[in-house]
């Protein structure tokens, strides 16, 4: 695999001072309550110019599949519950340990670009990492964040990426394996890339916490993303 050719960076901010919040929710969030809430904000967001969201949770162990998955990607299909995604991408799985990031924000008072959109938010996972001293890559195997093995052999991913866009407010987001259990991945091909492999940042010798990750988290998205507000616990 090789790194994708490096661009200027691409930054995301709105063209006013709008912080955006910065919310953080505690437990495991069932999947079809954050999808829930996700669509009411980007509604909210869209037609009724309410403020945009970062929002940080957990989910319990789940397989979600994107527009593109395949059934063949589906290893072990009752391992564990299986959602209907509606963002881009194959299958992806969630669970403890993995901090998601959904991301509800206005592009078109920031950049109506899909592709930029994603290299911003890939951006956002980069910097985070960097914190950490880790080192997170663009590789043209697919979208993501990836880490080099440590034999040079290759590259492993760390973090996924999946969005949607409604009106031009996107939902979906990010997962970034913060300390998950690296096994629950083998019940699918990870966003359809067969034998790439998963890393974390526990597996990477980084022994953090979710919430002290969210520092990280919420530094770089201020960098690449403009003015946001404390994260709020709710």
């Amino acid at each position: 695999m090789n790194i994708r050719a490096k661009t200027d960076t691409i930054l995301f901010a709105r063209d006013d001072a709008a912080p955006v919040a910065l919310r953080r929710s505690p437990g495991l969030i069932p999947y079809p309550e954050a999808l829930a809430l996700m669509e009411a904000q980007v509604d909210a967001i869209a037609g009724n110019g309410a403020g945009e969201m970062a929002w940080l949770l957990e989910h319990p162990p789940l397989y979600t599949a994107g527009t593109s998955a395949r059934p063949q990607d589906l290893v072990e299909a009752g391992r564990f519950p299986v959602f209907d995604a509606g963002r881009g991408g194959q299958y992806t799985y969630h669970g403890p340990g993995q901090r998601v990031a959904y991301l509800m924000l206005d592009l078109k008072s920031r950049r109506q670009d899909v592709r930029a959109f994603v290299r911003a938010l890939e951006e956002w996972i980069i910097r985070a990492l960097a914190r950490h001293g880790i080192v997170g890559e663009r590789r043209d195997t697919g979208v993501g964040v990836w880490v080099e093995r440590a034999d040079g052999q290759g590259a492993e991913k760390i973090a996924a990426i999946g969005i949607r866009l409604r009106r031009w407010v996107s939902f979906h987001g990010i997962a970034v394996n913060v300390r998950p259990d690296l096994s629950h991945f083998a019940g699918i091909v990870p966003c359809g890339i067969a034998g790439a492999g998963v890393t974390s940042l526990l597996d990477r010798g980084v022994n953090i916490s979710l919430e002290e990750f969210d520092l990280s988290l919420a530094a770089a998205f201020q960098e690449v993303f403009g003015p946001a507000s404390d994260i709020e616990t709710a």
